[in-house]
């Protein structure tokens, strides 16, 4: 899955089939449901949940949250937009999908 594929896949009800728990976290936050996203995200603790988290509580404005699981993932914060951090993710995950492959 390409990164347009997945944004066209906003569109609908549900999430695609097959992708990642992160990527299903994203794409529900996107829809509008912050809380699910979230949700999702809270229970995988892994370096790359951290950077969601953090982009999830950045876009709900809470920067000092979001600061926490910037560290936590041993990352500096996202200089960029959150719509740009958001696109970074979703790529940088589904890069990462396709190298698996």
């Amino acid at each position: 899955m390409t990164t347009n594929q997945f944004i066209v896949s906003l569109e609908n009800e549900i999430p695609p089939n097959g992708i990642s728990q992160l990527l299903e976290a994203l794409w529900w936050e996107k829809n509008g449901n912050w809380t699910k996203a979230h949700k999702i995200t809270q229970e995988i603790h892994t370096k790359d949940a951290a950077l969601v988290h953090a982009y999830l509580h950045r876009r709900e404005g809470d920067l000092s949250n979001a600061n926490y699981w910037y560290r936590t993932a041993g990352e500096s914060a996202f200089s960029g937009t959150t719509d740009e951090e958001w696109e970074s993710l979703v790529d940088n995950f589904l890069s990462h999908r396709r190298r698996k492959k």
